[in-house]
C-alpha cells in the first residue's frame, strides 16, 4: 500500500503562553499543501511489532526506532497485534523547515495501517493516537485547514479555500530546530484572531497576520527575512516564515519563474489541497 503524506504551512503563528509542563500554547492556522513524501507498507514474515525500514530520497538519519513512522506502527502493533511490516519512506519534504513532514508521515502511517489491516478505527480514535506521537500530528489525520491552539493539537476546522492560488516554498541550506526557535520567544497575546482569517482579504494579511518566530529566528538567520522580502518583490500576495522555520512561503495569483537569487535554496512551487 502506498500513501502520500503531504506538508503543511502555518499561516500566522502566535506563541501566547508558557505552560507548566515546559511546552508553549500557541495559536496558528494549519493549511495543507501538495508537497508530499511517499510511504509504502507491506506485510512481511515475522512477529507482531517487527519491521524492516528503508529510506530513500532525503536521508532521515538516526536510528529507526526514533522515527515517528516506526513509533506509529509500534503503537498500533502493541494494541492490535499487527503483523510484521516492511516500511519504505521516500523522503521529499525537507527537515527543519516548519513544514510538518515528520508529523505527516506518522499520521499517514496510522491511516495506512488502519486501512491495510482493516482496523476500522474512527477518525477521532486515529486523531487520539496521532496526538500521542506529536503536537501537530492530529492535523494530518483530517488534512483540512484548521485553527490550532494548545500545543497544536486542539483543532477547529476553518472554511479557508486557497486552491485558486499557487504557493512557492524556499528553504535555505540550514534548518532550525524547535528548541532553538523557542529559546528566544517571549509569549504574548495574539495580535489578531486567526479564526477570522477566511473573512479577511488575502492582500490584507500582510498588515495583520504575523509569525512570532520571525523576530527571533529571523534575527539569527537574516537570510530568512531576505527571502520573505524577495517573495513580496516577486509579486506574492502574502509571504511569511512557516512554523519555526527555516522555510519561507509566498502565495501568488499565478505561477512564477524561479529567480537566480534563490540558487542557494531548495525550491518548490505547487498547489494548496
Amino acid at each position: 500500500m502506498i500513501v502520500f503524506p503531504n506538508a503543511k504551512i502555518n499561516i500566522g503563528l502566535f506563541v501566547v503562553e508558557k505552560r507548566s509542563d515546559g511546552f508553549h500554547n500557541l495559536e496558528t492556522v494549519f493549511c495543507p499543501i501538495g508537497l508530499s513524501d511517499i510511504l509504502e507498507i507491506q506485510r512481511k514474515e515475522g512477529k507482531s511489532g517487527e519491521y524492516e525500514f528503508k529510506n530513500t530520497g532525503i536521508e532521515v538519519g538516526g536510528v529507526p526506532e526514533a522515527n515517528l513512522i516506526v513509533k506509529a506502527y509500534r503503537l498500533l502493533a502493541e494494541e492490535y497485534s499487527l503483523p510484521a511490516v516492511y516500511i519504505h519512506l521516500h523522503k521529499v519534504i525537507p527537515f527543519g523547515a516548519g513544514l510538518g513532514g515528520g508529523s505527516s508521515d506518522a499520521a499517514f502511517m496510522l491511516k495506512a495501517l488502519n486501512e491495510y489491516f482493516e482496523l476500522n478505527l474512527s477518525q477521532e480514535k486515529m486523531m487520539e493516537y496521532a496526538s500521542r506521537l506529536g503536537s501537530d500530528c492530529a492535523f494530518f489525520i483530517t488534512g483540512r485547514p484548521a485553527f490550532a491552539s494548545g500545543k497544536g493539537e486542539v483543532l477547529e476546522e476553518l472554511s479557508l479555500d486557497l486552491k485558486k492560488y499557487r504557493i512557492v516554498l524556499l528553504k535555505p541550506e540550514f534548518g532550525v530546530s524547535t528548541p532553538e526557535a523557542y529559546a528566544g520567544i517571549t509569549p504574548a497575546p495574539a495580535r489578531c484572531n486567526l479564526r477570522e482569517l477566511p473573512d479577511c482579504p488575502l492582500d490584507a494579511w500582510r498588515d495583520k497576520v504575523g509569525n512570532d518566530f520571525e523576530k527571533t529566528v529571523g534575527a539569527k538567520y537574516p537570510r530568512i527575512m531576505d527571502l520573505k522580502r524577495d517573495l513580496y518583490e516577486s509579486g506574492a500576495l502574502y509571504a511569511a516564515m512557516t512554523g519555526s522555520g527555516s522555510a519561507v512561503f509566498g502565495i501568488f495569483a499565478q505561477e512564477i519563474e524561479r529567480q537566480g537569487k534563490w540558487d542557494d535554496c531548495w525550491f518548490w512551487q505547487g498547489d494548496f489541497i
